[in-house]
């Protein structure tokens, strides 16, 4: 999608159109999470301090990220795409790849499939998209990015050798500052100069990735499209205001946090068996701790309690910045299903009851109708 959350405020209220917008925490340590096009010809751009962004344009619309709106528009996205393929793999809130791989006999060539797209999309949302065509993930990715916004790029199977020796090593998703300075090292700028090295000379240099430039370099991507993705962990996590220290503070954030993570559980229908606490120090350092459980939960007043243990079982040395909650090693469950007891009374028939009493009340009056208290 183009400038996705930029454009869906826009959308909301036209008068935004033509001004640059730009969509992030408003905090004093905010980050800019999307840009429109205007705001990006100042130089503003995803990623960015937000204090900086408005040194760059101080006449730039700012506004909060309104991701529960973001997510809805991102769910009929993606039900429009499968539309066309079951072959649908949802990489982000706003990009999927699609194997087309045999639709053609029902919906016309690559190209014709790509305008029916962009024309749904642009009918059922008001918003534009730009779509990538390759005979490779990789390749199809990097085409999406070529001509935004609304753009159409196709790179054929004939034109690939002759695409990737021109495509700058910078243009590889994947490959951070600190690998492109790397490659430079040895004078290599386009994916065309890594013919010149071995599998081994670039497994030596840049370990498992190196065989992922080896491959690129041959125009290979044994990746194929995978509808579904097994989901790891659950987190929710946020950088404070200002540093602190106070325990109480951190243990009423655990608490929030612990909370939105085990509402997600729920809601997706998973409970995991391992729990961890992050913390970022003022100084950039972190500290991550986990617990492993007897049995898999979901409960809210357990994951908190058990991060909260991580907390006080790891004093810290400097004040935090940053802290956050995730539950991992997760299995799919029913939703209304048993929970098995444990024997600290922490997953206990109360506890489901308040759980659930909470869903239902955030489900039909909002999420912000209830909190949970700091113990």
């Amino acid at each position: 999608m183009d400038a996705f959350f930029a454009a869906i405020e826009i959308l909301d209220k036209p008068s935004l159109k033509g001004k640059p917008v730009i969509v992030g925490g408003l905090s004093g340590r905010g980050v800019v999470s999307t840009t429109n096009y205007e705001a990006r010809r100042f130089g503003v751009f995803s990623a960015m301090p937000m204090f900086k962004a408005k040194e760059k344009c101080p006449q730039g619309i700012f506004l909060p990220v309104k991701m529960a709106r973001y997510k809805g528009v991102s769910k009929k996205i993606m039900d429009i795409l499968k539309d066309f393929t079951p072959l649908v793999e949802q990489v982000s809130i706003d990009e999927a790849y699609l194997d087309i791989t045999g639709i053609e006999v029902l919906l016309g060539s690559p190209e014709e499939i790509a305008r029916h797209i962009k024309a749904r999309i642009g009918k059922e949302t008001g918003l534009t998209c730009s779509i990538g065509i390759a005979p490779i993930k990789f390749l199809a990715k990097v085409a999406s990015d070529m001509h935004k916004p609304d753009g159409l790029t196709i790179i054929s199977t004939t034109e690939v050798d002759t695409f990737l020796s021109k495509l700058p090593i910078d243009k590889i998703p994947g490959v951070g500052k600190r690998t492109v300075k790397g490659l430079r090292h040895y004078g290599i700028e386009t994916v065309g100069d890594l013919k010149r090295f071995s599998k081994e000379q670039l497994l030596k240099e840049f370990g498992n990735f190196g065989l992922r430039l080896y491959e690129i370099a041959k125009g290979e991507d044994k990746s194929p499209v995978v509808p579904c993705r097994e989901v790891k962990s659950i987190s929710s996590e946020q950088t404070l205001q200002s540093d602190t220290g106070d325990i109480k503070i951190l243990r009423k954030l655990i608490t929030i946090h612990a909370d939105n993570v085990a509402s997600r559980l729920r809601k997706e229908g998973l409970k995991g068996r391992t729990i961890t606490l992050k913390i970022k120090f003022d100084d950039f350092s972190e500290m991550s701790k986990s617990c492993a459980i007897a049995h898999s939960t979901d409960n809210t007043k357990f994951i908190s309690d058990s991060a909260k243990a991580l907390l006080l079982n790891n004093p810290l040395k400097r004040k935090a910045r940053l802290i956050g909650v995730a539950v991992s090693s997760l299995k799919e469950f029913e939703k209304d299903s048993q929970m098995a007891l444990f024997g600290n009374g922490s997953d206990s028939k109360r506890e489901r009851k308040v759980d659930k009493a909470v869903d239902e009340i955030r489900e039909r009056f909002g999420g912000k109708m209830i909190s949970r208290g700091n113990e």
